[in-house]
C-alpha cells in the first residue's frame, strides 16, 4: 500500500519523570515557531503529514476524522491551546513529532507480547483500546501488531503498551510515509538527544526499516 515507507526504531533504557521544566521550554519554543509559520490548513501540506493523510485515504480511512497524531498536536498548538502535559517521555516524543511532523509511537517494550512487531492494516471489528480514547475503530488504519494484537497506529497507541512512570525499556517507532529516509533518521537522532538530556539515557540504538 505504501512502497516508499521508511521507518525508524529507537530502542533505549530510560528513566521517566513526571515533568521536566527544561523540556517544556523547548516545547514552548517550538510552539512559537509553528504559530508564526503555519495555519491549520497549511500544516496539512507538510510532506510528512500530507503523506500520512494520503495513506489513510488509500487504506480507506478519513484523515480528517481520524487525524494522524502529529497533525493533532500541531493543530492544537495553532488553535492556541496548550499541549497536554503527560510525563517526560511522552512529552519529549510529542516534541519530536511536532518538530519533524511524523506520527510517532512510544511504547513500554516490556509489555510487548512475543519478539516481533508487524506493520499492517486494521481490520473491521479488530479490538483496540486507544490511550485515553477507549475503543477505537482501527479498520483501514496502519497498525503495528505484536503476538497479542494491535499496539500502535499513527492516530493513537494502545493502552496495553503505553508509557508510564515505571517504564524503563522504551521503544519509539517513527512512521515515514513520505519515504524521506534522511529526515526520518534525523528525527530518530533527535529523539536520542532528547533521551540523553531528559531521560537519564545513553540514547539507545536506532534501527532503520
Amino acid at each position: 500500500m505504501c512502497p516508499p515507507f521508511v521507518g525508524a526504531c529507537v530502542d533505549a533504557q530510560v528513566v521517566n519523570s513526571p515533568y521536566s521544566e527544561a523540556l517544556w521550554q523547548d516545547i514552548h519554543q517550538a510552539e512559537e515557531r509553528f504559530r508564526s509559520e503555519l495555519t491549520t490548513e497549511s500544516l496539512k501540506e507538510l510532506p510528512s503529514i500530507a503523506a500520512t493523510r494520503a495513506i489513510y485515504k488509500k487504506c480507506g480511512k478519513d484523515p480528517s476524522r481520524y487525524r494522524p497524531a502529529s497533525e493533532q498536536l500541531i493543530r492544537r498548538m495553532l488553535q492556541g491551546k496548550e499541549l497536554y502535559q503527560i510525563d517526560t517521555l511522552v512529552d519529549l516524543i510529542n516534541l519530536a513529532s511536532i518538530v519533524y511532523g511524523y506520527s510517532i509511537g512510544g511504547f513500554d517494550a516490556d509489555h510487548f507480547v512475543g519478539d516481533t512487531l508487524t506493520l499492517g492494516i486494521g481490520r473491521e471489528g479488530e479490538p483496540y483500546e486507544g490511550i485515553g480514547r477507549g475503543p477505537l475503530n482501527i479498520a483501514g488504519l496502519p497498525v503495528y501488531r505484536d503476538a497479542e494484537g494491535g499496539v500502535g497506529t499513527p492516530t493513537s497507541d494502545h493502552e496495553r503498551t503505553k508509557i508510564t512512570l515505571a517504564t524503563r525499556h522504551l521503544v519509539v517507532l517513527i512512521n515515514g510515509y513520505d519515504g524521506n529516509r534522511e529526515r526520518v533518521e534525523a528525527n530518530a537522532r533527535f529523539i536520542q538527544e532528547l533521551l540523553q538530556r531528559y531521560a537519564q539515557s545513553d540514547g539507545g540504538s536506532v534501527l532503520m526499516y
